[in-house]
């Protein structure tokens, strides 16, 4: 199996560590963010971590789950406790780029185009069910999320910082949808899967729907600034990632690709696609925000292992026959990692 970086090499740019001084810093910001998201959100503890990784490290995610389960509860909830500004976005087959980026308006009085821009244009964006807009639509809002940018009538217009897209579809209605792409999957930092609540959490939702704490009026006062979220994504770059761990990413992704000689061909002949690069990528970043999440400095190889369904679900793409016979991506993820030493 091909290493990875080894100590010394290129890939190993020298860089000031996060200090104890800011850790204990962004321990109180990420204190107060999720104190301040339990007020409205009940449970959905795994939703909350999912969001703050993917705003941290600087990413999107793409949530997939039935209606009802809270998912614009959680995007507006965060971005009213960070005092930024949010925009929900509901996809239909009719939505145009134009209803995203922004369009240029001719004004008669001045005779004269002016430029307005559309709801992409905001630090947290809620694309819901993503999956019922045209591919056109879906490739401008994507490619939004990757340059961090729109054009208007031959002008750039940047996007605010931070920029957290949180897309959503629905797996159980297929009729009227159009199936993100592969290239386009890959774009989302994180995938994850929301479930139903525990009874107990759903005992509590009543009692806060009858004490009014989640009526969609009464919004959670902002605490935390645009600087202070800036100054966590700063902190989360320079959490530190052994050269061993970073060989360890490399392995698993090349596992992914090459799985036969690792996992056995009868399971490896259920791999349609392995992950791209970007896959490694979205690790070493996810990683160092989840040790930043969990009150470290330094990246252990037991955060690449419980970020693995979640950076791999939605890039180890599995064949018609895998689907046929009830495999799921998180089994042969399982049996990845468990083929590849951990250091």
């Amino acid at each position: 199996m091909p290493s990875g970086d080894r100590p010394g090499s290129a890939a190993q740019a020298p860089q000031a560590n996060a200090t104890p001084e800011e850790l204990a810093r962004a321990q109180r910001i990420l204190k107060v963010i999720s104190d301040s998201y339990s007020t409205k959100m009940v449970g959905q503890d795994r939703l909350r971590s999912s969001l703050l990784i993917s705003l941290i490290a600087g990413g999107h995610i793409l949530l997939e789950s039935v209606p009802g389960l809270a998912k614009t509860t959680a995007a507006s909830t965060l971005a009213d406790t960070v005092k930024a500004s949010f925009k929900r976005i509901q996809c239909t087959p009719d939505l145009l780029p134009s209803d995203i980026t922004g369009s240029q308006i001719y004004d008669a009085a001045t005779a004269t185009f002016r430029t307005v821009l559309g709801p992409v244009h905001a630090n947290f964006v809620l694309l819901d069910e993503i999956n019922r807009s045209s591919a056109k639509t879906q490739s401008a809002m994507l490619e939004a999320m990757q340059e961090r940018q729109t054009t208007i009538g031959g002008e750039i217009h940047a996007l605010p910082k931070p920029f957290l897209v949180i897309a959503t579809q629905n797996p159980i209605e297929q009729e009227g949808t159009y199936e993100l792409p592969e290239a386009q999957m890959d774009r989302f930092l994180l995938k994850e899967i929301v479930e139903y609540p525990s009874p107990a959490e759903e005992f509590e939702i009543l009692g806060r729907i009858d004490s009014g704490v989640l009526n969609p009026d009464r919004h959670v006062p902002g605490v935390i600034s645009l600087e202070d979220v800036q100054d966590l994504q700063d902190i989360a770059s320079r959490v530190y990632i052994d050269p061993a761990i970073r060989n360890y990413i490399v392995q698993l992704a090349y596992v992914t690709r090459n799985p036969g000689p690792y996992i056995g061909e009868e399971r490896a002949r259920f791999i349609k696609y392995g992950a791209s690069p970007r896959a490694s990528i979205a690790f070493l970043q996810a990683s160092r925000a989840l040790a930043l999440l969990n009150g470290r400095t330094h990246v252990l190889p037991e955060d690449i292992r419980g970020l693995r369904h979640l950076v791999l679900r939605h890039r180890v793409l599995l064949t018609f026959e895998a689907d046929a016979e009830g495999i799921r991506s998180e089994e042969i993820i399982d049996q990845i990692f468990a083929s590849v030493p951990t250091p």
